[in-house]
């Protein structure tokens, strides 16, 4: 099999995917050709890295910042990776960018689901709970419309979660499945510690 892989397919894979030379031959081969077959091997595998990565210390990393064109939002993202190398990486600083002007546009209040208090997430149950009551939903059927609610909510208000507000560039990704990404690409744990969000006259 490995000899019917054509060199312009293992180019164009890595083109599109910046996974490296023999990850994409191999990803290929395991694809039996199809190139779409072989994005998602590779984003399987990509993401299974970056979870065994992420134990890994993350201490290096950049502030990056964005103001909004008209001057009255302003945010600050700190992403972190392991080494000062990566941290100087193009593609690194850019992630960090889109971080930022991400957070300016979508305004998010979490950077992950584990960032959000046990309260604030009972609280908004409890709210979802008394709508769907409200709505007549038999007994049985409101526990999972609470849950899909809930989901949607913390879609809507945690930053990994949310999908990246430029549509164009990105198609439709979240922030996580960015992050993993460049995880991927890079070898190193990619985190996104914290952010600060200010826009004027907002409390």
């Amino acid at each position: 099999m490995s000899g019917s892989i054509a060199a312009k397919d293992v180019k164009a894979l890595r083109e599109r995917t910046g996974a490296g030379m023999m990850d994409c031959k191999s990803a290929l081969e395991e694809a039996d050709g199809d190139v779409d077959k072989a994005v998602e091997v590779l984003r399987v595998k990509g993401q299974a890295q970056a979870a065994k990565r992420g134990g890994r210390a993350a201490s290096e990393g950049i502030v990056a910042s964005y103001v909004h064109a008209n001057g009255k939002i302003g945010v600050l993202v700190e992403v972190n990776c392991e080494t000062d190398f990566v941290a100087r990486n193009e593609a690194f600083q850019e992630f960090a960018r889109e971080v930022a002007l991400h957070v300016a546009a979508a305004a998010p209040r979490y950077v992950s689901e584990d960032d959000v208090p046990d309260e604030t997430r009972e609280a908004e149950a409890r709210i979802l709970r008394e709508q769907a009551a409200a709505d007549g939903k038999p007994e049985q059927v409101q526990e999972k419309v609470v849950e899909g609610r809930l989901r949607r909510w913390l879609e809507e208000t945690v930053l990994l979660k949310q999908k990246h507000v430029n549509e164009d560039k990105h198609g439709g990704k979240t922030i996580e499945d960015l992050r993993t990404e460049l995880a991927a690409s890079t070898g190193e744990n990619i985190v996104i510690s914290r952010f600060a969000r200010l826009q004027v006259g907002e409390e």
